[in-house]
């Protein structure tokens, strides 16, 4: 049963990962309605996320290597410094400092007390309405070319809201690229390539901490592992090879489609689960 249930786990995430409705958010409540009856954990859901992450980096395979290469060919002085794909890599590398000092700031929060499904349940009705008002307002006439550092740090900031279950990593950061003015195909390309460093960063770290220090029923500050190596690298594994058909589908519907769809689900699903939590169906 605990393979099946990763399974299921593995296929919510690569489903949930890049769509703006909050892939930790749906692990969260998935997780209490499965066999095991309990949280997935902090852990199996950094761990997985390192499966749909690689398949943002073979979707954008050509993208990355380019920027790379232009990074490190700048730094020599063989390119301009301002040279674009060369300026896209200090943004990545800049909008990826805020969720770092935050994760790390609060890595007993997040992996504790932020897990709460009222954190939850809110969370996805705040940023669910919040990215309806920047889709709707935002003037998405920016594309990357016109991408600032200081808009790097803004979007660093959104993406590093995502540590908490129901924001959404690509909710928050697209949401903050609306707001900015910049079009829903650039908002998304930039929070796609923004997540690659903190969520593989954050599922290795998991993965050498759990080898370090597991976590057991019994031990304070931490949710204890319900899934074995296994199991969760089955998950991994899983949600590697849906993402990577999720991600096709979501970048061809940005460019036709509002968000409005997304912003229903997640007001539906929050208010569903304030329900539950309020008549015990549910514990937080």
């Amino acid at each position: 049963m605990d393979l099946i249930n990763a399974i299921i786990l593995g296929i919510v995430q690569g489903l949930t990962e890049f769509l703006p409705v909050s892939s930790s958010a749906h692990l969260r409540i998935v997780g209490e309605f499965l066999g095991t009856g309990e949280d997935p954990g902090a852990r199996f859901t950094a761990i997985t996320q390192i499966g749909t992450e690689t398949a943002v980096i073979i979707f954008f395979w050509r993208d990355i290597v380019r920027i790379i290469t232009a990074w490190f060919r700048a730094l020599g002085g063989k390119i301009p410094r301002n040279d674009p794909d060369a300026r896209m890599g200090w943004l990545i590398i800049i909008g990826s400092v805020p969720i770092v000092v935050l994760g790390l700031a609060f890595q007993d929060q997040i992996e504790t007390v932020l897990r709460s499904l009222w954190f939850t349940a809110t969370t996805l009705i705040v940023f669910g309405i919040l990215l309806g008002i920047a889709d709707w307002v935002g003037a998405k006439r920016r594309e990357l070319g016109d991408l600032t550092y200081g808009h790097g740090i803004i979007y660093g900031f959104a993406q590093a809201m995502a540590l908490i279950p129901g924001v959404s990593r690509s909710g928050g950061t697209i949401t903050a690229g609306l707001f900015l003015g910049y079009s829903r195909a650039a908002a998304a390309r930039y929070a796609f390539l923004l997540a690659i460093p903190a969520v593989l960063g954050s599922g290795f770290y998991q993965v050498a901490k759990s080898i370090a220090a597991p976590c057991e029923a019994g031990m304070s500050g931490c949710t204890p592992d319900i899934f074995g190596p296994l199991e969760t690298l089955v998950a991994t594994v899983v949600a590697f090879a849906v993402a990577l058909v999720v991600i096709a589908f979501f970048m061809k519907w940005i460019s036709r489609h509002s968000f409005l769809p997304f912003v229903i689900y997640r007001i539906l699903l929050g208010g569903a689960l304030i329900v539950l939590l309020a008549t015990g169906v549910m514990t937080p």
